[in-house]
């Protein structure tokens, strides 16, 4: 019995320690991550044109505006920026911070690493349970996805 016990309390402790997006404001001039300025920042339709003259698997550091299209609503751990294909996958880089929900439709300033990815059925399924997919839309995905994904490192709302 006190087994019983003490495993249902670990539970409902992991349970309620659970990761989940930050509830802070996202006003301007807020920063996520490492501390980062607004200063040569380019454009997402400027990075996809860099990108397409770039060895594949490259790696870029870049400073990048953009529109928040998307935020992980499990974690806050990735966001999606609008991109001339639909949208752009950010991750925090590491898992080092997150970023709130309330991030999306927010012009932002990312510092981070770019490269072109094979994102698997798997990864991307994953992102669509985060994201709030119904289950139906999930068992849509069935192709892997080659696209630009940025970590970033730190994040300023413009």
């Amino acid at each position: 019995m006190k087994n019983i016990i003490l495993f249902l309390t670990v539970i409902c402790i992991g349970y309620s320690v659970n990761a989940q997006p930050p509830k802070v404001p996202a006003d301007a001039g807020a920063v996520f991550g490492e501390k980062t300025t607004a200063d040569d920042a380019i454009t997402v339709d400027q990075l996809f044109a860099i990108m397409k003259t770039q060895e594949k698997n490259k790696e870029l550091k870049i400073k990048l505006k953009g529109v928040v299209t998307e935020v992980c609503k499990m974690e806050g751990c990735w966001i999606k920026v609008q991109s001339p294909d639909g949208s752009m996958m950010v991750k925090m880089k590491d898992h080092t911070f997150m970023v709130p929900v309330i991030l999306n439709g927010k012009n932002i300033v990312i510092n981070g690493i770019a490269n072109e990815k094979l994102t698997t059925v798997e990864q991307l399924r994953h992102f669509a349970e985060d994201a709030g997919k119904s289950k139906k839309e999930i068992a849509r995905i069935t192709e892997a996805k080659r696209e630009i994904i940025v970590q970033a490192k730190g994040i300023l709302v413009l």
